[in-house]
């Protein structure tokens, strides 16, 4: 069986911990705009005492359009999430495309995230388990919370135990995403700890023609009934400028408004817990 909870750099998710965050901005395109929002989630871990996993990635290689900017690339990418680790303190994470990425990211990152679009994808999967890292593999739009046991099953084959699934809606017609909660309790039941991905479950697939768009003003919402139903950990993209920002910015979270949404999911989650004593 699957650990859970999973060690994740210092901290730990899953049942009986502190629910974790995993937070910062959907590409990096910048050094210096990476390490400010780094630094800023810092401060927010230390003011709230909650653990937070900083996530950029490094190639956005499943973009709309051939166009649109896709990440520094592996090598530079790598190099400033190593910087903000040094500098923060924060552990770190992003996501592997090809198997031939995991050994380098494992090098750098305290969990390799495997894409929504990728979660079958044997070879990738195996690649990811074989690096003695925990991996947390996206529940693909196109699948049901049942079809993910055939995941932790090729991760576990391959060695790894440390594993993290998660939620991010499922297509509904063509061009938007619906949720199903239950999701996150039928994963759970896998014996593995969950994350709500909640800013792209507030995509709308393609609706921008060469992007995605999305509705953040949603993602509140669904991140309160995920705290509520019980989930492990929370995922948020966050940008200082998030209409300028040059990768998911109809959906991505302010990021002066990451703390106040925090304050109010951690008080949520305090009844929640209360819940279990009664």
């Amino acid at each position: 069986m699957p650990n859970n909870p999973v060690a994740i750099g210092p901290y730990w998710c899953g049942r009986g911990r502190p629910i974790l965050v995993i937070a910062g901005p959907c590409v990096i395109e910048t050094e210096q705009l990476t390490l400010q929002i780094a630094g800023v989630l810092a401060e927010i871990r230390d003011r709230l005492s909650t653990p937070i996993v900083f996530k950029a990635s490094f190639d956005k290689a499943n973009r709309t359009s051939i166009h649109s900017f896709r990440g520094p690339g592996l090598q530079e990418g790598l190099a400033v999430l190593a910087k903000v680790k040094e500098t923060t303190g924060l552990p770190v994470t992003t996501d592997i495309h090809l198997p031939d990425q995991a050994g380098p990211v494992s090098a750098v990152c305290d969990l390799v995230q495997i894409p929504a679009f990728l979660c079958r994808q044997t070879d990738l999967l195996v690649a990811a388990a074989q690096t003695g890292r925990p991996v947390h593999v996206k529940k693909g739009q196109f699948l049901a919370p049942s079809d993910m046991a055939h995941v932790v099953s090729k991760l576990e084959a391959a060695g790894c135990r440390d594993i993290l699934l998660g939620e991010r809606g499922v297509f509904f017609g063509y061009g938007q995403l619906v949720n199903d909660l239950r999701a996150i309790v039928q994963m759970q039941a896998l014996g593995v700890p969950v994350v709500f991905d909640a800013t792209h479950s507030v995509q709308s697939p393609g609706s921008l023609g060469g992007a995605t768009g999305g509705n953040r003003a949603m993602v509140e919402p669904l991140a309160r009934a995920a705290v509520a139903v019980g989930a492990d950990a929370l995922f948020f993209e966050t940008h200082p400028d998030p209409d300028h920002a040059l990768s998911d910015g109809p959906n991505m979270l302010p990021l002066s408004q990451l703390e106040g949404l925090l304050r109010r999911l951690l008080a949520l989650r305090a009844v929640v817990e209360s819940f279990s004593h009664e």
